[in-house]
């Protein structure tokens, strides 16, 4: 009855309300931000619904009011999403409703864009507002005032909300407290203290990754030569039934690219790495975290030596020059393209210093041919070539060049290339030992869990008998793929050769 005399206050309210509201219908709108609102706040929920009653009172007929709750649990901040929301400015604009009851206004809209066009579809077609500190004619200018007021007070609001909650979430941060899921390789205990993975073969994994990188460069080549090598990675689901529990999975490039920019495997707290973009940010959505990567001196927050690390933080910041590096031509270079010159996208014009070109063609006795040619002032200006040069002739000097330089070396380069190929085979047989101990694991367990059942239990000995067969089956496969691999690798040097 509190809402009751609310209104009943409202001194204009015979005045406001006329003849054609009452053949309209009114509209009860309710909406709750967040589901967990609505379960846990359950009389702000019967409050809004007591709100038909105050639209009887008000003189609309029972069969005349109708509730519009489609968005409980949908935030007010935006009207994307909120189709019940939509559902009533299209009943307005269709000049159906007489009269729209709130517990309050931010329950309408948080954004003064949605909330001034709801007021001007009001003002049009004459529909009342009512919430419980009164009755408004949005075509009145005091009332359009006080309702304006009202929807930039909801929506300053809903700012200071959200600054309470980041600056809280911040500070939080700089303490290096705020959980933040953690990667591949690193594991969150009960206490909140993040430790490496318990699981050998996890942390193995982790690490090949980054020695491939060292030894490679690049990420597509890193996820070639673990894919060759049969290298699966172990990873925890986040959510779902098996929360926790370790899965293997085959490597990706998008895999690999959390792991080299994560600086969590440099022992590094990190928060913020990337800034909000409003051009990408969707309306009444969060940050997609789509924004390009800030370098570690704009991060808001960077703790180093917080947890255990795969790397150190100079390696960590090597890796990020390399990578940056491979996403960006030098000034001057020219990608390379397909064709028989040696040097497409190296050659420098010595005049302009702008990248060469290679043209091909065929001379006139139908011999094929390659020039390098510097085009820019052709291209640009309109001007004769800059200069250009047989491709052949060049190609040949810079191989007698390079050979040349090579030859004192070539022993010492060939037994260095031996010993990292070797390095390469006893990890990877690392790793294939830690994949087969696992699987003889898991096919022993399940001969265990086989030879425990009564044999008269028919129904479970089946079940059983067909999870062993499936695990040694499993396990074959596995050693033959491990013997196929063995065949296929270089034989190793003998101490002779060497």
């Amino acid at each position: 009855m509190s809402t009751l005399v609310a209104l009943n206050r409202v001194e204009e309210r015979p005045e406001k309300i006329q003849r054609r509201h009452l053949e309209q219908s009114a509209v009860v709108y309710i909406r709750q931000s967040s589901m967990q609102q609505v379960h846990r706040n359950q009389e702000s929920t019967k409050i809004q619904y007591g709100l038909v009653q105050v639209a009887q009172e008000l003189g609309w007929s029972p069969e005349r009011v109708s509730v519009i709750d489609d968005d409980l649990g949908v935030s007010g901040a935006s009207t994307v999403g909120r189709e019940g929301f939509q559902h009533l400015l299209a009943e307005v604009a269709l000049d159906h409703v007489g009269l729209i009851v709130g517990v309050e206004m931010s329950r309408l809209a948080r954004s003064n864009k949605d909330w001034h066009q709801l007021l001007e579809l009001c003002a049009r077609f004459g529909t009342l507002i009512a919430d419980l500190d009164g009755l408004y004619d949005p075509s009145r200018y005091n009332d359009r005032l006080l309702l304006g007021l009202k929807g930039t007070m909801s929506e300053a609001e809903l700012h200071i909300l959200r600054q309470r909650l980041l600056q809280g979430k911040l500070q939080k941060a700089r303490r290096g407290e705020l959980r933040i899921p953690v990667p591949t390789g690193y594991v969150r205990q009960s206490s909140g203290e993040v430790i490496l993975d318990p699981d050998e073969e996890v942390q193995l994994a982790v690490r090949r990754v980054f020695e491939e990188f060292d030894r490679i460069g690049t990420i597509y080549g890193v996820l070639r030569a673990i894919v060759a090598k049969g290298v699966q990675i172990g990873v925890r689901p986040r959510t779902r039934a098996n929360l926790g529990q370790l899965e293997w999975h085959r490597p990706h490039r998008g895999m690999i690219v959390n792991m080299l920019r994560n600086p969590i495997y440099a022992g590094t707290y990190a928060y913020g790495r990337r800034q909000v973009d409003p051009r990408r940010q969707q309306p009444g959505r969060p940050a997609t975290g789509r924004t390009p990567l800030l370098p570690p001196e704009q991060w808001q927050v960077c703790l180093q030596d917080q947890h255990p690390a795969y790397i150190s933080w100079e390696h960590y910041e090597r890796n990020q020059v390399r990578l940056n590096a491979n996403r960006e031509r030098a000034p001057g270079q020219v990608a390379p393209r397909n064709g028989s010159a040696l040097l497409s996208g190296r050659v420098v014009c010595g005049r302009c210093g702008y990248g060469m070109t290679v043209q091909y063609g065929t001379s006139r006795q139908g011999r094929p041919y390659a020039r390098y040619v510097c085009g820019h002032a052709s291209v640009v200006r309109g001007e004769a070539v800059c200069s250009s040069l047989s491709a052949g002739r060049l190609d040949e000097v810079i191989s007698e060049l390079t050979l040349s330089a090579l030859e004192p070396a070539a022993l010492e380069l060939s037994l260095g290339v031996s010993e990292e190929i070797e390095q390469e085979r006893e990890q990877a047989e690392a790793l294939w030992q830690k994949r087969l101990q696992r699987a003889r694991y898991e096919a022993e367990r399940a001969e265990r869990q086989y030879q425990a059942v009564e044999p008269e239990n028919r129904l479970v000995v089946r079940n059983l008998e067909q999870a062993w067969e499936e695990k040694l089956q499993a396990e074959r496969g596995l050693q033959e793929e491990h013997r196929r691999r063995e065949g296929q690798e270089p034989r190793s040097l003998t101490e002779r050769e060497r």
